[in-house]
């Protein structure tokens, strides 16, 4: 049965007030906080007084509880403090009264409040720098540089205590870096083939910088964005550049031609000298086998020289011969001048051969002709003789 229903005259309600005079209404709210009041003073060496006591005394009780209520505020406020959360991307730089003290790494870690502050710091997250500028070249050239750095946080104490404001330090550094590289270099590699080598030089300058500073940042890439001439005097750079790329237009013409004649002319050089060099053997090897034949004949000379004369003279004739077409022989002794066609003949003959036989029945023919001529020549000779006899 509950405390206050009806027919409970025995019972009690939860503040410690009997149910007198049958008063069934809600307790007081004033009352039931006195009295739980006097209960925690109780359980801490403080001296409840159910019946009300002294207003001095009620006063110190009151003021205890709310102490003790404040320090267990206070115990739970600082348990809450003491667990520090560290995410995978970062680790937490643990400052004791502002001195370093430690390195965090990723998870629940516990710290000791309002004496240790963590100042947490982002070590794989890749950061960009941006830079744009105009700078002077080694040759006294302007050139606008768009530059782009990533770069990630290499130690995590250094770059949240050694330097104020480390990323405002690279900024200048990158300027300062960029400008030292540009200065030491020409404008045409920058604007060509040479905007690589730029970019990593430019990097390794800008990472010693970054160790000197003793700033934590590690610098992965320099990426050189966009190189071109100022705006102010755009037209004419591109009228350079133009004069530039027909320039080497006519150097690759003119090699190409000297590539083409030069072999060309040495071929011919070489055909000419194999040409001479054939002719001189052929010179050599027909003097030779000429003085060969005259050899040869001399012998057969000295064992008949008559027939070997006679032979010599129709060789000569058939040579004589062969260059003419007509032939007019005087007769000795006579009026009478004799006409032998000999290109008809040659003709004739060459006509009635066969295709395969009449380059080699030229010199034949020459002979028998020659032949012919001088038997006519014998019977006409020997014809005046007899009449000059008679």
């Amino acid at each position: 049965m509950a405390w206050n229903e009806p027919g409970n005259s025995n019972g009690k309600d939860p503040w410690g007030n009997n149910n007198r005079g049958g008063n069934q209404g809600p307790p007081d709210l004033d009352q039931a906080l006195k009295q739980l009041m006097d209960k925690l003073n109780g359980l801490f060496g403080g001296s409840g007084n159910g019946n009300g006591g002294s207003d001095n005394n009620g006063g110190k009780q009151g003021f205890g509880g709310i102490a003790l209520v404040g320090l267990v505020v206070f115990v739970l406020f600082l348990g809450w403090k003491s667990i520090y959360t560290i995410d995978e991307q970062q680790r937490g730089v643990v400052l004791f009264l502002g001195e370093y003290s430690r390195t965090l790494d990723p998870g629940l870690r516990i710290v000791i409040p309002l004496v240790e502050q963590v100042i947490p710091v982002n070590v794989t997250n890749v950061r960009n720098a941006e830079l744009k500028e105009e700078m002077l070249t080694q040759d006294e050239n302007v050139v606008a540089i768009e530059l782009n750095v990533q770069y990630t946080v290499r130690d995590p104490v250094s770059f949240a205590l050694r330097v104020e404001d480390p990323e405002r330090s690279l900024q200048h550094a990158v300027e300062s870096a960029l400008r030292h590289e540009v200065g030491s270099t020409n404008l045409d590699p920058i604007l060509t083939e040479g905007r690589g080598i730029l970019a990593d030089s430019t990097r390794e300058r800008l990472q010693d910088y970054m160790d000197n500073y003793q700033t934590g940042i590690n610098v992965s890439v320099v990426n050189i964005k966009e190189a071109r001439a100022p705006q102010a005097v755009q037209a004419a750079f591109d009228d350079v550049q133009k004069a530039k790329l027909d320039k080497e237009r006519f150097v690759n013409e003119a090699e190409a031609y000297k590539n083409t004649v030069i072999p060309e002319a040495r071929g011919k050089a070489q055909r000419m000298l194999q040409e001479a060099s054939a002719y001189r053997d052929q010179v050599v090897a027909k003097a030779q086998g000429e003085a060969d034949r005259f050899k040869a004949l001399l012998v057969e000379y000295n064992k008949a020289p008559e027939v070997t004369r006679e032979r010599l003279y129709i060789d000569a004739i058939s040579d004589v011969y062969g260059n003419s077409s007509k032939v007019l022989i005087d007769v000795e002794g006579g009026n009478n001048m004799m006409y032998l066609p000999l290109d008809k003949i040659i003709s004739e003959r060459s006509n009635s051969a066969p295709s395969s036989v009449r380059s080699d029945a030229s010199s034949s023919d020459i002979s028998a002709i020659a032949d012919q001529v001088i038997e006519e020549i014998r019977s006409r000779n020997s014809r005046s003789s007899a009449r000059e006899v008679r």
